[in-house]
């Protein structure tokens, strides 16, 4: 079982490792991290780097197609490299999936249209003006798409996929091996129940404040 996951400069990282995480203990799974070119890519805080062991060409027909989203999704929305070869790679793939905003690209490249997906919180609006149809769920399943909402839940969606692809045992026997038990200290991870003015200085300092990608 053939996986690939896009890299590009500014990619979020858990977008791309939390994935990788669940769907690489799938039996017969192989992760290849894809880029333009086969190098390294820095991720949004510039700090870490993933190393893309192959190019887009070099794995054009995969299983299962993953892209990441983060700041640099913005630099890949004009039709180009990517999008032929996400184009291409969908249209053999078992499943395509996104985490956060890395369905705006997929939807860029006109495989979302009139598809029920979901995107970041703040980048719904964006998702519906390309033709999705945009719902700020966590996880969202029509056919074989998938995608998640901002960075955390595309590690729900793995697991929901892996239980698709494997049977809920193996599922849940991945889910416990990572031991994800999410508990976390505030009820602040969505804007439904984070304190108002939290809400307001996230959109402030976010990317979305200045551009809608």
């Amino acid at each position: 079982m053939d996986i690939a996951i896009l890299i590009y400069d500014r990619f979020t990282a858990l977008d791309a490792v939390g994935p990788y995480e669940v769907l690489s203990r799938l039996p017969g799974a192989k992760v290849t991290f894809v880029a333009e070119r086969a190098e390294p890519k820095r991720t949004d805080t510039a700090q870490l780097a993933l190393l893309a062991d192959a190019t887009i060409d070099e794995l054009t027909h995969p299983d299962i197609l993953l892209v990441p989203g983060g700041p640099g999704q913005a630099a890949l929305m004009d039709d180009g490299p990517v999008h032929r070869w996400l184009r291409t790679a969908d249209q053999t793939s078992t499943w395509t999936a996104s985490v956060c905003t890395g369905s705006l690209i997929l939807a860029a490249a006109g495989l979302l249209t009139g598809r029920r997906a979901t995107s970041n919180w703040q980048a719904i609006d964006e998702l519906r003006a390309l033709g999705a149809d945009a719902t700020p769920e966590r996880v969202v399943f029509d056919g074989k798409l998938a995608t998640s909402a901002g960075v955390t839940a595309g590690i729900d969606m793995a697991l929901e996929l892996a239980a698709k692809i494997a049977g809920l045992q193996v599922a849940q026997a991945i889910q416990l091996g990572l031991e994800y038990d999410p508990q976390p200290p505030f009820d602040s991870g969505s804007p439904r129940t984070a304190p108002a003015e939290i809400v307001e200085a996230v959109r402030a300092y976010s990317r979305f404040a200045e551009q809608p990608a």
